[in-house]
């Protein structure tokens, strides 16, 4: 049953790939299986790993070369400088007009080392995901806490409904996303293309801000194209 604190589903039931089982992806496995949806999950140890979150979820562990097949929406959850490394062919078999959210952040001191194609070439982090996955990308979750995903989900409408940022080129792809989000309990805006999601980036103003649409829409706008120096590799 649907009520303030816990939306109920809306839309189609799907078939959706994780990659990573981290926070994100574990949580986004959580809460996409509670609304119905067919979850397949995967890690880069082996889907051996994931049988406690599989008996807890109802998911379906797979290997990574396997988490997009059949899939309506793939979900790419995992640290960038692991990216180069998923498999060729990993989109093979994949429903027809499939999304792909990329969840991603690059920390180039704390984990992912120096990027050229970032630093050098000036690509937005989700661009530099999108070269190498071949496939384009639904920026979201980059700056949306883990546990938010479990704890603050609210039936559309609410007044303190968080809303999250969502960049992408792909604009049937981009509707998918943002149903899918409303469906998990948050609003979304639009941060406009791939080549603007720096606007959503870490540092910016509106990663990890939790609010209404109006004040992320404020916080996007507000952003600068400037890099922090933390941020720098």
């Amino acid at each position: 049953m649907e009520t303030p604190e816990h939306p109920g589903r809306t839309g189609e039931l799907m078939k959706i790939g994780i990659i990573g089982a981290g926070h994100i992806g574990g949580n986004l496995t959580r809460r996409l299986t509670a609304l119905g949806h067919d979850v397949a999950v995967a890690n880069s140890r082996g889907p051996e790993t994931l049988t406690a979150l599989a008996e807890e979820t109802g998911a379906t562990p797979v290997t990574v070369a396997r988490a997009a097949r059949g899939a309506e929406v793939v979900v790419v959850t995992i640290p960038l400088k692991k990216v180069p490394d998923l498999p060729a062919g990993l989109f093979d078999g994949a429903a027809p007009g499939f999304a792909v959210i990329d969840t991603g952040n690059y920390y180039p001191r704390q984990r992912d080392g120096r990027i050229a194609g970032i630093e050098d070439e000036g690509l937005t982090e989700s661009r530099w995901t999108e070269k190498h996955l071949g496939h384009p990308v639904i920026k979201a979750f980059n700056g949306t806490y883990a546990q938010d995903i479990l704890e603050r989900p609210l039936a559309a409408g609410h007044p303190d409904r968080q809303a999250l940022p969502v960049a992408g080129d792909d604009e049937a792809a981009k509707k998918t996303v943002r149903a899918l989000i409303d469906e998990l309990g948050f609003d979304t805006v639009d941060a406009g293309g791939l080549d603007e999601s720096w606007r959503q980036q870490p540092g910016t103003p509106v990663y990890g801000l939790r609010a209404g649409a109006a004040a992320v829409a404020k916080a996007l706008a507000e952003a600068s194209p400037e890099r922090e120096d933390e941020f720098r590799g």
